[in-house]
């Protein structure tokens, strides 16, 4: 077979079925709409409308341009009918930059040219769908985050581009290591067998290390981050700042054919044709990233070093912290190579931008954005501003003609948390401050508050106070302490979750919505299911088996482990005529592994397919099986592999992140 693949997938399940943990909340109607604004959160909202530059359009004009087609049904419920109910007019729960941008990114409805040769099709997902025309057939760049949403993708762009409709796949390129750029990779590999994969540096690993390592809490906090249980109206989800929102399915994976730049920061090639200069851009936005020119188009492919807002240093569901002065230099490096000749830009988010000037001022004002965010915050530290108090203080360094640009907006990142992430990426998260050096676990701590406070009833009655006044930052701070200490407390549950709502209907950043809004539907209901789970089986099948291993080590419960002793074995894989071996060793409660040459002295030595180390951490099989069947084989201690298999723990994807009521 052309490529290992294991035929199980984990979708997307966007169900109304309440989970479990919630079923003493029965009495409560799973159409969940939240409540309204409150006058002092629509007054708020009011006065930011006054302050912004609603009158510059530019960016709908550029949105709607060079529309070929417009969505039919089947292509429009992929995502975008979900969001019909954005209006013209301005509601009072949410922030009113926030919803321009939801009015924004209402518009990308079709399939659009952005130059001769080169198709977008824009609405389906939360990131574009490219074609770029070659020789013998079409390039396609970044591929959405699911199976079905880029096939119904490719069947209406192929239903109506202007040339090439009998042309095949031929090349598949991905810009990153995000989901959204890879995840429906299967879907066109299954039409185009023959398409050749290529990907930015050190692509796989990366993906492995933020999907499938930290996995199940990367998948539970992007449920908050992105709304994914929030219900799609006013009171609930409106945008995903990048675009409308997820698609629904499978994320899958195809290992590249070819990875970019293992010579250098710049690699030329030639694509079914096309010339195409790759530019390594890893370490920005993603930990594997790049960006791409094409000369005989005069088109600069950004990748998402761009795009209308600004993005994250630290990206609310967590991943490893990006380097925002790498980012600045790296566009800066972009307008320096590119900048006299470019005349169409365009990214994996947003709509293009056309012509020399207007390209070239788009950039700098990215640049200089990120390079704001970078020096300024290490310059407010420098002066001692500690990390807690840098996302309020960084407001202050910021010029004014940078706000009043749309595209420099925190709708993705924002100032704030990327000012801490700054901070964190130098200087961790301690301030320094002796009282935050060990303090207590939260739970601990929240009992000690609310006893110093007075106990629960008396704070619950000073932030009502509060609340009344819209002091909602504090009120949530006092509450969270409240309900922690005293997770069935009624009153502190209820007022903290109309908090977080409002706190969430004043956010600008569409991720803080999202969490305020997710954090007060749990306090209310508990958790509704729907998180993506970016570890999937095609995912997990292109992980080498010492990345494998290393990831059954992540899930070793090692007080238990530490009781078994010294482990050894030998796991010995071959495909084709190759015959790779690692060394597995399990001693102190930790598991960990080498690859060797040959096999060593070992307790054990077990002969088995990689797919089936696959289909075990999967759960569709297991070891006594596969030896009874003999697709795998042990020598010496039988035992050895189940021994270490026992120490393993089952994640929990429901895990609390605000407290929840348990049944007793």
């Amino acid at each position: 077979m052309r490529k290992t693949r294991v035929a199980l997938v984990i979708s997307l399940s966007f169900t109304n079925a309440v989970a479990a943990a919630q079923h003493e909340h029965d009495h409560i109607s799973l159409d969940y709409q939240g409540k309204p604004a409150t006058p002092i959160t629509a007054e708020h909202n009011k006065a930011i409308a006054q302050k912004l530059p609603f009158e510059d359009k530019s960016a709908f004009e550029r949105f709607s341009r060079h529309k070929i087609a417009s969505f039919d049904e089947a292509t429009a419920k992929i995502l975008r009918a979900e969001f019909n109910f954005i209006s013209d007019t301005l509601p009072d729960s949410v922030n009113p930059s926030l919803y321009r941008q939801a009015q924004l990114n209402m518009v990308p409805d079709g399939l659009y040219k952005v130059t001769d040769g080169i198709y977008q099709v824009r609405g389906t997902d939360l990131s574009n769908l490219t074609l770029i025309r070659g020789k013998t057939g079409w390039i396609v760049y970044d591929v959405l985050l699911t199976k079905e949403a880029v096939q119904q993708s490719l069947t209406f762009a192929f239903a109506h581009l202007p040339e090439g409709k009998d042309l095949p796949v031929v090349a598949m390129i991905y810009s990153h290591s995000h989901a959204d750029h890879f995840g429906g990779a299967r879907g066109v590999q299954e039409r185009y067998p023959d398409v050749k994969v290529y990907g930015s540096y050190n692509i796989t690993q990366e993906i492995v290390d933020e999907n499938v390592l930290a996995g199940n809490v990367m998948s539970r906090r992007a449920a908050y981050q992105y709304g994914v249980t929030l219900d799609k109206h006013n009171h609930g989800i409106v945008d995903a700042a990048l675009a409308k929102g997820l698609s629904k399915g499978e994320i899958t994976y195809v290992k590249p054919d070819y990875e970019l730049h293992h010579q250098g920061k710049w690699e030329t090639l030639t694509i079914d044709g096309l010339e195409m200069v790759f530019m390594n851009a890893s370490g920005t936005e993603a930990a594997s990233e790049m960006i791409t020119y094409i000369p005989s188009m005069k088109a600069l492919w950004s990748g998402e070093l761009t795009y209308d807002g600004m993005h994250n240093i630290y990206t609310l569901r967590g991943a490893k912290v990006r380097d925002a002065l790498k980012w600045s230099k790296d566009i800066n490096e972009m307008i320096n190579a590119f900048g006299e000749n470019v005349q169409v830009l365009f990214a994996s988010h947003s709509a293009p931008v056309w012509g020399n000037k207007e390209i070239n001022h788009y950039l700098r004002m990215q640049r200089d954005n990120y390079g704001l965010v970078h020096n300024q915050s290490l310059r407010l530290a420098n002066e001692g501003v500690v990390i807690q108090d840098i996302g309020d203080a960084i407001m202050e360094t910021i010029p004014q003609n940078v706000q009043d640009e749309w595209y420099t907006n925190g709708y993705h990142g924002t100032y704030s948390h990327n000012a801490k992430a700054v901070y964190n990426m130098y200087l961790g998260y301690f301030d320094m401050n002796p009282a935050n050096l060990n303090p207590l676990p939260t739970k601990a701590e929240a009992i000690k508050f609310v006893e110093y406070m007075g106990g629960a009833n008396n704070v619950v009655s000073k932030a009502q106070a509060d609340f009344n006044q819209g002091e909602y930052r504090f009120v949530a701070t006092a509450l969270n302490k409240v309900v922690m200490a005293e997770p069935h407390h009624p009153q502190a549950r209820e007022l903290l979750a109309d908090t977080y709502e409002q706190l969430g209907y004043q956010a600008e950043g569409a991720g803080w919505r999202n969490i305020y809004l997710t954090g007060a539907q749990e306090l209310r209901i508990g958790i509704k299911p729907g998180a993506p789970k970016s570890a999937s089986a095609d995912v997990i099948s292109e992980m080498d088996m010492s990345t494998l291993f290393d990831f059954l080590a992540v899930k070793v419960d090692s007080i238990n482990a530490a009781k078994l002793g010294n482990i050894t074995l030998n796991v010995v894989t071959q495909s084709g005529d190759k015959t790779d071996t690692l060394f597995v060793e399990l001693s102190n409660g930790n598991l960990s592994n080498i690859k060797v040459d040959k096999a060593k002295k070992a307790d054990a030595t077990l002969t088995i397919n990689k797919s089936d180390v696959v289909a075990i951490l999967l759960g569709k099989a297991d070891m006594k099986a596969l030896m009874q069947s003999e697709a795998a084989s042990m020598q010496g201690d039988k035992l050895a592999f189940a021994k270490i298999a026992s120490t393993l723990v089952q994640f929990n994807p429901d895990f609390e992140i605000v407290p929840l009521q348990h049944t007793h």
